[in-house]
C-alpha cells in the first residue's frame, strides 16, 4: 500500500485513510439532551458524501464536531487517521476548508472581493502580496469570474455569485476536502442548479472531496456518490446515492425522497 507524508512533523498518512471521520460520536445539549447519538462517517480522497435530513435532525451539530468547533462528549473526530491536536490544526484548517449556507451573511461587506478571497491566504501564512493576488485571481476564474470582480465589493453581487465567490475563498488554498453547509438553500431555482454544477466541477477538476450537509436530496445527488440519512441525531441509512433515491430502506428515508418534486434520474 502507498503512502504520502502531510509533513516533516507528522507520521506518513495511508492513501485508504479518510481524510475526515466521526467514529461513534455523541453531542449532548447544555441541559443534557443528546444532540447527536453514535454517529460514525468518513470523507476519503476524492470521494462524495451527503448528508440529508430535516431540520433539527443534527446536521449543523456534526459540521460544528467536524470542523472543532464543538467536542464530542464521546467517540472520536480523526484527522488522517489520528485526533485532532494542536500540532495539526495548521495543517486541518489547510486541507479542510468550508462554504457555508448564506452568501449574504458570509461575506464582510467592508472588504473587496480581493481581500475576502485572500484571507486563508494570509491566515494560513502560504502567501501575501502579489502572489496572494495571482492565487486569487486564478481561483475566481475556476468558479467563473473575471479578474475585475477583484475590487469590487459583495453588495455589487448576486446571490449566486456571491456563493461563487464564496467557494472561490474555500478553495483558493487548494483543500482536501470541501464541506459545503447548504450550499444552495438560500438561491433561486436557477442559480442553485448553476452553483450544483460547479461543485461537481470542481470536485472533478480539483480532486475535491466533498461533504454536502443539506435537506435536499435532489442537490445531493447531483453532488454525491455516498448519501448519509440522519433522523433524530442518528443515522438511519447509509449507502450510494442512486440506491437510496431508487429504493430507500427506511420509512424516513422513503418521506425524504418523496417530498422531492423532482430528482435526477438515479
Amino acid at each position: 500500500m502507498s503512502e504520502i507524508v502531510t509533513d516533516s512533523a507528522s507520521t506518513p498518512i495511508d492513501q485508504a485513510t479518510p481524510i475526515l471521520e466521526l467514529r461513534g460520536v455523541s453531542y449532548r445539549y447544555r441541559r443534557g439532551a443528546l444532540a447527536v447519538d453514535d454517529v460514525s462517517l468518513a470523507v476519503g480522497a476524492g470521494e462524495s458524501v451527503g448528508l440529508v435530513g430535516e431540520s433539527g435532525s443534527g446536521k449543523s451539530t456534526i459540521l460544528a464536531l467536524m470542523l472543532a468547533l464543538a467536542r464530542p462528549a464521546s467517540g472520536s473526530v480523526l484527522f488522517d487517521g489520528a485526533p485532532l491536536a494542536p500540532r495539526t490544526m495548521r495543517r486541518f484548517r489547510e486541507s479542510v476548508q468550508t462554504v457555508f449556507q448564506d452568501p449574504y451573511s458570509s461575506l464582510d461587506p467592508r472588504q473587496r472581493i480581493a481581500g475576502i478571497v485572500a484571507e486563508p491566504l494570509r491566515s494560513l501564512g502560504i502567501a501575501r502580496g502579489d502572489e496572494a493576488r495571482a492565487l486569487v485571481t486564478a481561483s475566481l476564474a475556476s468558479v467563473g469570474l473575471a479578474a475585475d470582480t477583484l475590487d469590487r465589493y459583495p453588495h455589487e453581487f448576486s446571490g449566486g455569485q456571491r456563493q461563487r465567490i464564496a467557494i472561490a475563498r474555500a478553495t483558493v488554498c487548494h483543500p482536501r476536502l470541501l464541506l459545503a453547509d447548504e450550499p444552495v438553500s438560500a438561491l433561486d431555482v436557477t442559480t442553485r442548479t448553476q452553483v450544483i454544477d460547479l461543485l461537481a466541477e470542481l470536485r472533478e477538476s480539483q480532486g475535491l472531496a466533498v461533504l454536502m450537509v443539506s435537506h435536499d436530496l435532489s442537490a445531493v445527488a447531483a453532488v454525491c456518490d455516498t448519501t448519509v440519512v440522519l433522523h433524530h441525531g442518528r443515522v438511519v441509512e447509509t449507502g450510494a446515492t442512486r440506491a437510496i433515491l431508487a429504493a430507500p430502506r427506511e420509512d424516513y428515508t422513503r418521506r425524504l425522497v418523496a417530498a422531492v418534486p423532482r430528482l435526477p434520474r438515479p
